[in-house]
């Protein structure tokens, strides 16, 4: 049985947040809003495309649940989905290094139809043989455990053979609820910290991009030699 790897997107595969925060800017222009701050906006990512609308309606002063809005701003994402979102340094080769020893799959709050375009886009695809998942799916949007618990079913995996990788609280909550390992990456934009995970959880910590192979690297040997990772485990460097 192959190690399972489960990726978040925004802010773990790609830097997306100036293709979201100007579109979530498009849609207050529309509404004759001034623009908020980019880091403001970037602060609200992380729990689906509802949720960032309704909290940035809020924040600009105007019903959180205004007809269409939800709608409206899928549009204008669709339009910028690609104007600067990239590929973080490091990321491609870590999954090229990765892939012969496990199965990978993406698990993400983002609508179905921009996750399958962006990584079409991006060239990722093919990476990730065991799944895709958005977050407007039957199965809901993290932190419910159930997407990751339909990939691990998948996979043919265990929750102690699995690691979810992500940037944010969300992405923990998720892996906790799921009973998997967890990397968390600090390179992104999701704001979670050690402090957010629980004292008894494994855990590996990836700073920066091009630390994330040692990582997985890592996963993947102590799966192999069937010894837990320490709550305290970080990155090797």
């Amino acid at each position: 049985m192959q190690p399972l790897i489960v990726f978040d997107l925004d802010g773990t595969l790609v830097d997306s947040r100036l293709d979201l925060a100007e579109s979530a800017n498009e849609l207050l222009d529309a509404y004759g809003v001034e623009p908020l701050p980019v880091p403001r906006i970037v602060g609200m990512v992380g729990e689906g495309a509802r949720v960032l609308v309704e909290r940035v309606l809020t924040a600009g002063g105007l019903d959180p649940e205004r007809p269409g809005s939800l709608e409206e701003f899928l549009r204008i994402y669709d339009r910028r989905l690609l104007n600067n979102t990239t590929v973080y340094p490091g990321i491609e080769a870590a999954l090229a290094d990765t892939a012969p020893e496990t199965t990978m799959a993406v698990l993400t709050n983002k609508p179905a139809h921009h996750t399958a375009r962006l990584l079409d886009a991006l060239g990722l695809t093919h990476w990730f043989g065991g799944g895709i998942i958005g977050g407007d799916t039957p199965l809901g949007r993290k932190p419910d455990p159930a997407g990751l618990a339909s990939l691990i079913q998948k996979a043919g995996a265990a929750p102690r053979t699995t690691l979810m990788v992500g940037d944010s609280k969300v992405d923990v909550e998720t892996a906790v609820r799921a009973g998997t390992r967890i990397c968390l990456v600090r390179y992104g934009f999701g704001g979670a910290d050690r402090t957010d995970v629980p004292a008894a959880t494994p855990v590996l910590v990836s700073e920066v991009p091009e630390d994330l192979a040692a990582c997985l690297q890592q996963f993947v040997a102590d799966c192999a030699r069937s010894a837990p990772i320490q709550p305290d485990g970080q990155s090797p460097t």
